[in-house]
């Protein structure tokens, strides 16, 4: 690993201005590579139940003391607002978060073009309006990793009572870290002011710390919207889970329509994408893939437009 892209190299405790002990590993850090990973979707039927197990999961959820450590496994946990009122927030506070959130997606569904097949109707149980009110995520450096921490998140989950887990997906990257198209991913990572960590070549300057973390200030130089109390958005952040059906063959299809030859394919493909699927930029190598500069940090990202 080179200097530019080890996180504990490019860390400088000097350099941080946040409360790192105060948010989640997981809103700071990308996913190490290779990775595998689990969703877990919640739902609370007791109020004093799951708050009971909230407590006692947030033992096993890191804080950015640490981000840049390496680590066997990380657990994030996220509360939807259906999920804040059936664990009891007064109206008050829940009438203080932002109208979107209030929403949820499926409220939403015109506005995210959840039409047709993709209508609300059509998802699977535990993403359906209401039904999931907690979501863990883990995720670990191999499979014996993540078995150690799931089995001590549903160790919690099971001696709790009025919480029943509702749906599980997993997840995962090989040390390629392709998506299913095929196209390297993680790339993109931004860099978040007071984090401690300098931006790789391309990045430029951090990013305001308050797009990622409320209580902080934003691109316009003052805070987004805070619910009510403080206390219950300070230092946290908005993540949206969302499951997607990639349609691989209908992509190639279309590849193999529109062009005469697999060279043609992949070139197409990349000019869709913006990237070879190796994750060298076009902007760098127009013509040819180059796998090298795909997979070095340091450089397939260092463009603009």
């Amino acid at each position: 690993m080179t200097f530019l892209t080890d996180l504990k190299a490019r860390f400088t405790r000097e350099h941080v201005t946040l409360a790192l002990d105060d948010i989640q590993a997981l809103v700071l850090r990308s996913r190490p590579e290779p990775y595998v990973g689990i969703h877990a979707m919640l739902h609370v039927d007791d109020a004093a139940g799951g708050r009971d197990l909230l407590r006692r999961m947030a033992g096993h959820v890191p804080s950015a003391a640490g981000w840049t450590d390496d680590r066997d496994a990380w657990m994030g946990v996220a509360l939807s607002f259906q999920g804040l009122k059936a664990l009891g927030v007064p109206e008050a506070s829940l009438a203080s978060f932002p109208l979107p959130f209030q929403q949820g997606m499926a409220q939403r569904a015109q506005q995210l073009r959840d039409v047709g097949g993709n209508a609300p109707e059509h998802w699977e149980e535990a993403f359906r309006p209401g039904t999931c009110h907690i979501a863990l995520t883990i995720y670990a450096r191999d499979e014996d990793a993540l078995d150690v921490a799931v089995g001590k998140a549903l160790g919690e989950l099971e001696r709790s009572h009025g919480v029943t887990l509702v749906g599980q997906h997993s997840f995962g990257a090989d040390a390629d870290a392709k998506n299913p198209f095929g196209f390297r991913d993680s790339i993109s990572q931004p860099a978040i002011a007071g984090s401690g960590v300098a931006p790789l070549p391309g990045q430029e300057r951090p990013i305001a710390a308050g797009e990622f973390i409320l209580g902080e200030d934003s691109e316009t130089g003052a805070p987004v919207a805070m619910p009510d109390p403080p206390e219950l958005g300070r230092n946290g952040s908005f993540v949206v889970l969302r499951k997607y059906r990639s349609r691989v063959g209908a992509f190639n299809d279309y590849l193999r329509s529109q062009a005469a030859d697999e060279a043609g394919e992949e070139l197409l493909a990349a000019k869709m994408v913006g990237r070879w699927r190796s994750g060298a930029p076009l902007p760098l190598a127009p013509e040819h893939d180059d796998p090298a500069l795909g997979a070095d940090p340091a450089r397939n990202n260092d463009f603009d437009f």
